[in-house]
């Protein structure tokens, strides 16, 4: 990854979503349970129809046009989905800026 060459092997990249309707991409250890603490973890808050969808970002990253927030590290609740990201969708994640 570009920004976290000292990626944890234990860790994988996911794609959250919660019932508030965030969904944040980041690097997490552990996904079961009620909670998800993800590192380096970023929000989008919005994606063009040419990501098909908000499973469209764990499979291909955000797209040109979508607006990703900074990486901070953080703690979810209320999560309706994990989804394993790609390697090309991590890659995306890395290297989005936010769009105007």
């Amino acid at each position: 990854m570009i920004n976290h060459p000292n990626r944890k092997k234990t860790e994988r990249a996911v794609l959250v979503t919660t019932v508030h309707k965030g969904v944040f991409f980041g690097y997490a250890g552990k996904t079961d349970g009620t909670t998800i603490k993800l590192r380096a973890a970023r929000n989008c808050i919005y994606w063009p129809v040419e990501n098909r969808g908000f499973l469209g970002l764990a499979s291909m990253g955000p797209v040109n046009g979508a607006k990703v927030g900074p990486a901070a590290d953080i703690e979810l609740r209320d999560i309706t989905c994990v989804a394993e990201c790609t390697d090309a969708a991590a890659d995306a994640w890395e290297r989005s800026p936010w769009s105007k």
